[in-house]
């Protein structure tokens, strides 16, 4: 679509369109970097009480961007994995148990809260130059010639360059790039849920492989942890409508009794589980942050993590070409021959096409 020819309200390098984690990290990724950025990001409707393992490579850029310190202050370290085989087979899988300091490293990843995630990112926000943050939600998306426009709910326009769509799975910017996906549901569903547990973790995140998927427990600060448990539908279906005492005792049991006495905290979340891949990651002056471009089910903290990769990626060519003066949202930036860190962009489609295969 196209919209309409009026006065710029706001005109930057690049702007962010989406509120969640991904979304916050591109605009500050982009900003330390020297990018005009605004910021789409409506207030959340509701809390979100999943937690997030941030792994080696993105603490790495997230130190790099000035954002690690109040992110480590609120995580916890991941500096055991244990996989445990529970499944009913006959003859198991003897238990491994892996020790980050075995490799040199303090912790494998952090597991933080995305909720506290969020209030970290949002409080850096306040203090981050070059960054103009609307609380609104993006309604239309437009490009014509060398602008990308967004329309917000209250009518203003936002015109810019590039378009970095971090909007999620349903993204009302990846059609206008002209950009499709390929999609593939899975039979089981997942469910997260926040514990409190009598036992200490020890800081080990515990893996059970069951017959109808992972069931993975991981530390949080205190004698906490989260949850993420793969199961059949009609199990999921069975757990959504369970009151917490029976949950808390079927995650004893399945977890033979680990951590001792469970107490859940807060909601549990259920959600059926698929793969979803674009074909590409850039096209028409917008491109694909986090879920917008790949979606995966919750196993072996990949989401936000490769949507972090994206974030930082997008962020180094946008700064690389407005330095060298080029157009961040030209084709020759976004789809080179011959760019290092573009290669690396697109070539993500590649890496997640294989790892599609894989499901």
């Amino acid at each position: 679509m196209t919209l309409g020819d009026t006065l710029d309200d706001v005109r930057s390098d690049v702007t962010v369109v989406g509120g969640g984690p991904a979304g916050l990290i591109a605009a500050i990724a982009l900003a330390h970097r020297g990018v005009r950025t605004t910021l789409l990001a409506p207030k959340a409707s509701h809390a979100d009480r999943r937690t997030t393992a941030l792994l080696g490579a993105s603490v790495d850029i997230l130190k790099e961007i000035g954002l690690w310190e109040p992110i480590d202050a609120k995580a916890a370290p991941l500096r055991k994995l244990r996989l445990v085989d529970g499944t009913r087979r006959l003859i198991r899988t003897p238990e491994v148990l892996f020790e980050s300091g075995e490799i040199g490293l303090d912790a494998f990843g952090y597991n933080i809260a995305n909720e506290e995630l969020l209030a970290v990112l949002r409080e850096a926000l306040r203090a981050a130059p070059n960054i103009h943050v609307v609380e609104q939600s993006a309604v239309a998306v437009g490009v014509t010639g060398d602008t990308a426009r967004v329309r917000l709910d209250d009518g203003a326009e936002i015109a810019s360059s590039l378009i970095v769509a971090a909007d999620g799975r349903n993204s009302i910017c990846r059609p206008v790039a002209q950009i499709r996906t390929s999609k593939r549901s899975l039979p089981q569903h997942a469910i997260a849920i926040n514990l409190s547990h009598s036992r200490p973790h020890k800081d080990t995140s515990t893996e059970f492989h069951t017959d109808s998927g992972p069931f993975t427990l991981v530390p949080m600060q205190g004698q906490r942890s989260s949850l993420v448990w793969v199961c059949e539908a009609e199990d999921a279906e069975r757990l959504r409508n369970a009151s917490d005492q029976v949950l808390a005792d079927e995650i004893e049991t399945k977890s033979h009794f680990l951590l001792g006495e469970i107490r859940i905290e807060g909601p549990r979340g259920i959600f059926p589980l698929g793969v979803e891949i674009a074909d590409r990651f850039a096209n028409n002056r917008i491109a694909l942050v986090g879920e917008s471009g790949h979606v995966i089910p919750p196993i072996g903290a990949q989401g936000l993590n490769l949507g972090i990769r994206d974030a930082d990626t997008i962020a180094r060519l946008a700064a690389d070409s407005l330095n060298g003066g080029e157009d961040p949202g030209a084709d020759s930036v976004l789809r080179p021959t011959t760019s290092n860190g573009a290669r690396i962009f697109v070539h993500a489609q590649l890496r997640w096409r294989c790892w599609a295969a894989r499901c």
